[in-house]
């Protein structure tokens, strides 16, 4: 550009568009994000605007409700096109009578938060280029103004919730991260009374750093356990000290809050997303197992200590080189130990013949994790009696 002359700063009709939703989030009340979607969307020439959240149990997905926004009764996550959008995280597109029905995912840092829907005349790549981007701007809204309403917890709930899981819910981080090197997915059945289980992680520069926990018991009482032993954690996982070091914090945090006869089983690691590198340290907890070229490789069987609680002595860290696309489950034992209906335990074994089915669809980790979750409740004949929580890890190199 010729010194002196100064770029075209006007305004476009994209970067109007968009700025409407920047200018008014600031001071935007929660229940007018689906006014504000349902106002941009019409004038981008769109009509029958639908902003879907997915429940908690990663079923359905249900239309939020908002002036200008569609309604109607929830999408079957596995029998819609709304479903596809959501778990294979591409827009979607149908023709019908009056248009093109165009689904866009929801994404916030990999974590889905839903799907955004709109009916256009016809769709070109400036459509796709503004829905994408705005589909960006509503996912941030949704995850910011979470915290500052129930709006959103009433329409993702589908059935009562225990005192236990609402703790447990307001402990977790997203349930799914996909970045460029790393990746993560989780999910906790039974969704609506879950009670000992939880997991955490964190992304601090290279290091990924993942924890995963049971905690004895059920109800009120595990969950106080639990969010004794993820504060401690966290709290541990900060101070930058090592795995050792950690598993020492939690065990010291649970036993003077508890007592001695309480415990929580945990497993935690860090991971190196430059080099494949990953540590882990056991202390009871079911050995991960890790995944290659699509099937299960081998159980990550090491030393362990005794449950974080119990006083074990100092866990010996066991480390792992893993090869790019390399997937690492880790999951708690309510997923093996459950008694099918014919009265044999459900088993490791049922659980890598799952994986191994699963794996050769190629989906992505999330599509993965929820599917594998839902196929090992039905393949238990539906009974969760306790807590069963799976969280997968992917070095994507």
């Amino acid at each position: 550009m010729p010194a002196g002359r100064r770029a075209d700063r006007s305004e476009s009709f994209g970067e109007a568009l968009l700025g409407q939703i920047l200018d008014s989030a600031h001071e935007l009340p929660p229940h007018l994000i689906g006014p504000l979607v349902a106002d941009v969307v019409q004038r981008l020439g769109g009509r029958r605007p639908q902003v879907l959240l997915q429940d908690y149990g990663q079923l359905l997905l249900v239309p939020l409700p908002g002036e200008g926004l569609t309604g109607g009764e929830p999408h079957v996550i596995d029998h819609s096109q709304a479903g596809r959008c959501f778990l294979d995280a591409v827009p979607v597109e149908l023709s019908q009578e009056d248009g093109v029905r165009v689904h866009v995912p929801l994404l916030d840092g990999g974590d889905q938060v839903g799907v955004m829907a709109v009916t256009l005349d016809r769709v070109d790549d400036d459509d796709r280029r503004l829905l994408h981007r705005l589909s960006g701007l509503v996912a941030d809204l949704l995850v910011t103004k979470h915290g500052y309403s129930d709006l959103f917890f009433g329409v993702r709930r589908r059935e009562a919730m225990s005192v236990a899981a609402e703790i447990q819910w307001s402990l977790l981080p997203p349930l799914a991260m996909i970045m460029p090197k790393v990746a993560v997915a989780g999910i906790l059945e039974p969704a609506y009374d879950v009670g000992g289980d939880s997991f955490d992680y964190a992304l601090n520069d290279d290091i990924l750093h993942v924890a995963m926990i049971d905690a004895m018991g059920h109800g009120l009482d595990a969950a106080a356990m639990a969010t004794v032993a993820i504060g401690a954690y966290r709290h541990a996982r900060r101070a930058g000290i090592g795995l050792a070091e950690i598993y020492a914090f939690m065990d010291r945090a649970v036993a003077e809050q508890f007592g001695p006869e309480h415990f929580v089983t945990a497993q935690m690691m860090q991971l190196d997303t430059t080099t494949g590198q990953v540590h882990w340290v056991n202390a009871g907890h079911p050995p991960p197992i890790l995944i290659r070229d699509h099937r299960v490789a081998q159980r990550l069987i090491a030393p362990t200590t005794l449950p974080v609680g119990l006083g074990g002595p100092v866990p010996q860290v066991s480390e792992l080189g893993l090869v790019r696309g390399d997937r690492v489950l880790c999951f708690t034992d309510g997923v093996i130990e459950e008694h099918t209906s014919g009265g044999e335990e459900f088993g490791e074994q049922q659980l890598i013949d799952c994986v191994n089915h699963l794996e050769r669809t190629g989906r992505g980790i999330r599509a993965v994790t929820r599917s594998l979750s839902h196929t090992l409740k039905q393949a238990r004949g539906g009974r969760t009696s306790d807590d069963a929580t799976l969280l997968m890890v992917e070095w994507r190199g």
